[in-house]
């Protein structure tokens, strides 16, 4: 698995929102790597529902307090994540 990536999607975005999609997406990329970094490196054997949780949970906390609020990631998308830490499949 490549390195992570988050893509919002475009339905129901008002023509703002639209212009900030791009640099929003960024944002969230840039926290979720740096979590799956940390997260990656520390890994020491929990199960695939903590490290899903801890992946949540350490990318908003690498967010604008308002971002993380509003921040609702697809889950099952967060836990592919999870399984590919857990795998030691991101390169």
């Amino acid at each position: 698995m490549s390195e992570p990536h988050v893509t919002l999607d475009p339905r129901g975005l008002d023509p703002v929102q639209q212009k900030l999609r791009g640099p929003l997406e960024d944002q969230l990329t840039s926290a979720l790597q740096a979590a799956t970094d940390r997260i990656r490196a520390s890994y020491a054997g929990e199960p695939v529902e903590q490290v899903c949780q801890r992946l949540l949970d350490e990318t908003r906390s690498g967010l604008h307090p308002d971002i993380a609020a509003g921040f609702r990631p697809d889950m099952d998308e967060f836990c592919r994540v999870a399984v590919a830490i857990v795998r030691d499949e991101i390169s």
